[in-house]
């Protein structure tokens, strides 16, 4: 494992090279937080109600704090796979001694807890300036940590699978784009669960997608140790889950690796 972390730590350090573009997303999340504030005082107001879905108006602008950091910290890493598999670069990781899947997730995890954090501490500062703080206990901010390296190892075991439909898809750009719009919407990225209609709910809690970007910031915001069980088994299920789907679909492609040229 020591090979992985130094990976993960060397991509952590290539990344605050290129700070200027961790700051363009910044940027974003400032412009993103601000409208959406204004969209929810208008919504708590016109309503007149002092909290929808379980969430006052500074635990809801908290709650897009740290779903919107999520979505902003994801690395490319279906269009890495997809740019492996075409240019034929894959044949040249297989060769190496360590795992390609492993090496992919070691890089990315260490990009995306970099930008993460960023884009975490930023919106902080910004939730902050809007809205002041809200109560967070040390045992929400355990839970927390525990479960969103669980909701980061999901999505990259998605978007690996997506990456390596590359091997019979023409263009996977269109799965990227079908997955992170359901992320978004289903993952309850900008609403939270609660808030979509009661016939959807258990649906949408079944899915890896809330998993991934409802459940931490939950979590984070409200401390809730009912959720925090259910997103634990929820989220080591699907780990299991996908990777055994990887393991399978990983194994078929290789065959159609060839030893000259990929």
């Amino acid at each position: 494992m020591d090979k992985y972390i130094f990976i993960a730590l060397t991509a952590i350090r290539s990344k605050l090279a290129y700070l200027g573009e961790v700051g363009s997303k910044t940027i974003f999340l400032f412009v993103v937080l601000y409208i959406f504030l204004s969209l929810w005082q208008v919504t708590y107001g016109e309503t007149n109600q002092t909290s929808l879905g379980g969430l006052t108006l500074p635990q809801m602008l908290w709650y897009l704090v740290v779903t919107e950091s999520i979505i902003l910290s994801l690395p490319a890493i279906a269009g890495t796979v997809d740019q492996d598999v075409r240019t034929g670069s894959l044949a040249l990781q297989l060769i190496r001694p360590i795992s390609y899947p492993l090496n992919l997730l070691a890089s990315t995890s260490g990009e995306r807890a970099l930008s993460f954090f960023i884009n975490l501490s930023v919106g902080s500062i910004i939730a902050l300036i809007f809205v002041g703080p809200i109560a967070i206990s040390l045992q929400s901010l355990m839970m927390f940590a525990l479960v969103i390296p669980l909701a980061f190892t999901i999505d990259f075991l998605i978007y690996f699978l997506i990456g390596l439909a590359a091997f019979w898809l023409e263009d996977t750009s269109g799965l990227m784009l079908i997955y992170s719009r359901m992320t978004m919407i289903l993952g309850g990225m900008l609403i939270p669960l609660e808030l979509f209609p009661d016939s959807w709910q258990q649906i949408l809690r079944i899915l890896p997608f809330s998993a991934i970007v409802y459940g931490p910031a939950r979590i984070f915001v409200t401390g809730d140790q009912t959720l925090f069980c259910s997103i634990l088994i929820q989220q080591i299920a699907a780990i299991i889950g996908f990777s055994l789907v990887i393991k399978l679909i990983y194994g078929t492609a290789l065959k159609r690796v060839f030893s000259h040229g990929g």
